[in-house]
């Protein structure tokens, strides 16, 4: 509830607060596992508790105190959504915590509307009503305004699934370290501790473990011989598929998962220049590389759109632009953030993507491979910034994907240069990457 409260009223961040929480309570595997899905499913599925919870909050569910909002939210997700919940264990505890933190009026009315709630449990449906956008809007749990533009962008059906998707808890996903272990050898490794771990359909340094907890965790992450990073995200260094003995350009790096997997393509044979704009993000990017052993990556701070200023023209091999982004393709990681964003923020950060595109091409060598990327899914920043960005250089051209780099299904897409991954496609992050080469 503590959690809840402090994402509504602060606008804090989720999983930032419940690590903390976590941390400092200590709770045993089973009840950690309990108070993550509260806290993520009732943020998911926000919209649609609310718009219940209006029938049974006389004044309204926004006039109440923060607090018995979050409670009567998190006590409506366990009775609406969990099955394993006794839905007379949680009104019993939110009459508790109301009686603690409240009075005797507040608990009454937490009593009376969660009994309410049971009463008309099989009466609480989302209909059809004619309207599609508000529809799954309601059923999904997403904000109507981005349910809208994905409809425009993308039609109803695939809207539906991608909100769909969004509300599923992401798997575990990791990148092997190539330089210390092949793939298999890694699977090896991971079934003989008892975990159950598949080679990614996605990614080719990519594995997927069920039931592993935190792989952050693991001496495998602490030796170097696995990343923590999501299939997605693992497909960006391949499409740039630098080379031992390159320079490249990695522009907006932290926290240094896309660089790190460059430098081991590279067999940290090389240079990478990673570059963020704030030191304690560099500071991360420094931390990989020395945990991953790489002596081919070095650090600076700077803005990225001022690049063009600190480096000379034409003097890198390749350059890596994952651009800042709205973050519409990692929801399902970071649900507040479907709450928090608004429409006015795309236009906002297309006007960043473009200036930093402006800055860093000038620094690409003729020949060489610049490669956009972005974890969203909205088009004005993905396509709609590649087909600007090569209509006002015309020096840049589409570079199909080199050969390996993507699964079969996904390989007519790759020899057009650009990839949109959906979170529904492989269950992973949506995520944007183009491939260009300069003439």
């Amino acid at each position: 509830m503590d959690v809840l409260t402090r994402v509504d009223t602060d606008k804090a961040y989720s999983n930032l607060l419940l690590n903390q929480m976590l941390q400092k309570h200590k709770l045993e595997r089973p009840d950690a596992g309990l108070a993550t899905e509260l806290v993520y499913g009732t943020i998911q599925r926000l919209n649609t508790i609310d718009h219940f919870l209006a029938r049974f909050v006389a004044k309204g569910i926004h006039k109440l105190e923060p607090w018995v909002r979050s409670l009567l939210r998190l006590s409506f997700y366990q009775i609406y959504y969990l099955q394993r919940i006794p839905a007379h264990a949680a009104v019993n505890e939110a009459v508790n915590i109301a009686k603690k933190k409240g009075h005797q009026g507040i608990s009454g009315m937490v009593n009376g509307v969660l009994r309410n709630v049971l009463r008309q449990k099989d009466a609480l449906v989302i209909g059809e009503d004619g309207h599609a956008v508000r529809q799954i809007s309601l059923l999904h749990s997403h904000p109507e305004w981005l349910v809208a533009r994905w409809v425009r962008q993308y039609g109803e059906e695939t809207t539906a699934r991608m909100c769909e998707a969004n509300n599923e808890a992401p798997h575990a996903s990791a990148r092997v370290n190539r330089m210390k272990r092949t793939r298999e050898d890694m699977l090896g490794a991971l079934a003989a501790s008892g975990l159950d771990a598949a080679p990614s359909k996605l990614a080719p340094a990519g594995i997927v473990v069920k039931g592993g907890g935190n792989l952050a965790l693991t001496p495998w992450y602490a030796e170097g011989e696995i990343s923590v990073q999501d299939e997605s995200s693992m497909l960006v260094a391949e499409a740039v598929s630098p080379r031992p003995g390159m320079r490249v350009l990695d522009c907006c790096s932290a926290p240094g998962g896309k660089t790190a997997h460059m430098a081991e393509k590279m067999g940290d044979n090389g240079t990478i220049v990673a570059c963020d704009l704030h030191p304690h993000k560099e500071q991360l990017i420094r931390d990989q590389a020395d945990r991953l052993g790489l002596s081919a990556i070095r650090t600076i701070v700077g803005d990225a759109e001022k690049l063009d200023a600190a480096f000379e023209a034409e003097s890198f091999d390749c350059i890596l632009l994952d651009a800042p982004c709205s973050g519409l393709g990692v929801i399902r990681r970071k649900p507040d953030l479907k709450w928090a964003k608004a429409e006015t923020d795309i236009e906002d950060i297309c006007g960043v993507q473009h200036a930093i595109l402006e800055s860093v091409h000038k620094l690409l060598k003729p020949g060489g491979i610049l490669v956009y990327s972005t974890c969203t899914v909205e088009r004005s920043e993905n396509e709609g910034m590649i087909e600007r960005f090569t209509r006002e250089h015309p020096e840049f051209r589409l570079e199909p994907f080199p050969e390996g780099a993507l699964p079969p299904e996904l390989e007519a897409e790759g020899r057009r240069g650009m990839l949109q991954l959906l979170p529904h496609h492989f269950h992973s992050d949506g995520f944007f990457i183009a491939r260009l080469r300069k003439g």
